[in-house]
């Protein structure tokens, strides 16, 4: 017979129904508390937590002792991130304000426009007006936007025009205007893809570097290229389409602006200068360096310029000259006399139609023509004991060490491009595992960043093209981008373990650097920093409001950051992002997406403080 509860209230069953309306009212009460404690709880106006991504399929990176990413066997607990997410609804009261330096403010650099510093400058002579200058403290203030500034121009139509608002610099259009470096063209600047040695464009003078010299076979084995004083960078930007990235630098001087042009453009850029201290990358880095007119004294200081790029320069690589002096007799006398004690030697000389001269110089791959010289100047130098020495290192007036393997041999050149992404690293350590590690490290990125970096994380891919890596390891997050439309400049922070030249040896680009200072960059010209575990040694020299402030310079409006990190780190960083407008959101308890937007500080914001 059907048990109902008025039978079962005449047979006086109370205990059962005691028992059940405690279980429904417990069921209940569970299924309100989880409503209410749903990952997707908009924290606030501008943090969320995103709903838990699932894991993804490898082991999440952690560091070395020496900070080189390696895989770790500890699984993100879902319970520890839930927990944590209370705690990040916190933000910093910071008064912040914009930088008063009237309309210079728009493109502050600290390190390079410190004028107190540069004024009490003893010699200019050597650049020194040009080199790194920074400020102690650093600066907490924020770069205001250029008037009518707007979202950049997407590649690839960006290598082409730009919004002129962004980067409102017209001296150029007109310094510049018989050699078509750069034109304005209604509310664009337009880059029709010439410059001083490309009197028949740019993609003609690539073609004639191949003519004369067949051997140099770009995306082969010209896969990466130093572009000295490179303009707006269109040799640079061309060279992309022949799968050849090229590092393009030059100093911020009265060429206006040719740095935030390139980097506008969608193509990698660095300031830098040739002066009195070692430029900011490895030994035997560059597959070829090139200079057109790229006004260097390479003979000054008794050659001291020319033995800096023999020193990036790999064995075997190449130096492509094109000037004037190249074919006029009497200013070539020294640069004879000063590549002949390198041992460089001419591998192919030439004058196309228009009058531009070539000349192709060749580095040694051993060390035969050093030991047969009858004056040993330059000397070699000395061998190396420590690391990172090209940051703030003076200029050496001796010829650099060709590369050795662990057994002393002399290394070779690289694989050709491809194949060098993924191949061996000649440079990777002698400790038995080292190729191990570095094949997980590989394997774990391409992991993570098809299956939580591209899948699941809140960024839209479309609107990125200049991503830097700010604690770059192998070069791994680079090389599983590899097909993705963009370019990573990889960083070495100078209190990480040096892996740069491995960087290089697989084809990528990179520079050592120190994020306790700002970087050789001009304000909104990154759309993505990626940061894995960069905050571990860097909290314990700097603190993580400059840090964060930098990031504000470097990233466009509307750019995004990616941090990886300890709660403890991302709690206390969190706040400071959110104090700067950003708004932000954290997957699986450790990555944290910071997108930037268009705010800056106003004159209302003064007056609410007041």
């Amino acid at each position: 017979m059907p048990i109902s509860v008025q039978n079962m209230f005449k047979e006086r069953k109370f205990p059962f129904l005691f028992a059940f309306s405690f279980l429904l009212i417990s069921v209940t009460i569970l299924l309100f508390s989880y409503s209410s404690s749903s990952p997707s709880l908009l924290l606030s106006t501008n943090f969320q937590v995103s709903d838990p991504l699932p894991p993804p399929p490898r082991p999440l990176p952690t560091r070395s002792p020496n900070n080189v990413p390696v895989s770790s066997t500890k699984p993100v607990s879902k319970t520890t991130a839930a927990a944590s997410v209370v705690d990040l609804n916190v933000s910093l009261d910071i008064k912040w304000k914009n930088c008063q330096l009237g309309p210079l403010a728009v493109d502050y650099i600290p390190c390079l426009d410190n004028w107190k510093a540069i004024k009490e400058l003893k010699s200019r002579r050597r650049m020194e007006h040009r080199e790194r200058h920074c400020p102690k403290p650093s600066p907490r203030c924020l770069a205001p936007l250029p008037i009518g500034y707007k979202v950049p121009v997407h590649w690839p139509k960006s290598r082409d025009m730009i919004w002129y608002s962004n980067v409102p610099h017209p001296k150029l259009v007109e310094y510049k205007k018989e050699q078509n470096w750069v034109r304005k063209s209604g509310d664009y600047f337009v880059f029709p893809g010439g410059g001083t040695q490309f009197k028949n464009g740019v993609q003609s003078y690539i073609d004639f570097i191949h003519k004369t010299l067949p051997a140099i076979k770009w995306g082969k084995n010209i896969r990466v290229i130093l572009d000295v004083g490179c303009g707006v960078a269109s040799f640079g930007g061309y060279l992309l389409d022949k799968d050849v990235i090229t590092t393009s630098f030059a100093p911020k001087d009265e060429h206006e602006a040719q740095i935030q042009f390139a980097l506008e453009r969608g193509i990698p850029a660095i300031l830098s200068v040739i002066g009195t201290q070692k430029l900011t990358f490895p030994d035997n880095a560059y597959d070829l360096i090139h200079c057109a007119r790229c006004r260097v004294h390479w003979d000054g200081d008794g050659g001291k310029p020319l033995l800096e790029l023999n020193r990036v320069l790999k064995p075997g690589g190449y130096f492509i000259w094109s000037a004037t002096p190249v074919y006029r007799d009497d200013e070539r006398d020294t640069m004879v006399a000063l590549t002949t004690s390198l041992c460089w030697k001419i591998v192919a000389k030439t004058v196309d139609s228009t009058g531009v001269g070539l000349v192709i110089y060749q580095k040694p791959s051993s060390y035969s023509c050093y030991k047969q010289r009858k004056e040993k100047l330059p000397p070699l130098c000395e061998q190396k004991t420590n690391q990172n020495v090209s940051w703030y290192e003076p200029l050496s007036y001796c010829i650099s060490r060709l590369p050795v393997d662990r057994m002393g041999n002399l290394l070779r050149w690289s694989t050709p491009w491809p194949q060098r992404l993924s191949s061996k690293p000649p440079s990777l350590p002698s400790e038995p595992d080292a190729e191990d590690i570095f094949i997980e490290d590989t394997k774990h990125w391409a992991a993570l960043v098809s299956e939580v970096y591209l899948d699941g994380l809140a960024i839209s891919l479309g609107r990125i093209r200049n991503v830097m890596d700010m604690n770059a390891g192998y070069g791994g997050f680079a090389a599983a981008l590899i097909d993705q439309p963009l370019w990573v400049m990889n960083v070495v922070p100078i209190d990480a373990q040096d892996t740069l030249s491995i960087i290089f040896e697989r084809g990528l680009i990179g520079v050592y650097h120190d994020w306790c200072e700002s970087f050789n960059t001009y304000p909104r010209t990154y759309d993505l920093l990626h940061a894995s575990f960069l905050f571990k040694n860097l909290k314990e020299r700097c603190d993580v409001i400059d840090v964060a402030v930098e990031m504000d310079r470097i990233l466009r409006p509307g750019g995004y950051l990616l941090v990886q990190d300890t709660m403890e780190n991302i709690m206390k960083l969190n706040p400071v992002l959110r104090s700067l407008h950003w708004s932000t959101t954290l997957y699986q308890g450790q990555f944290l997406v910071g997108e930037k937007g268009f705010w800056r500080p106003s004159e209302n914001d003064k007056q609410k403080e007041t």
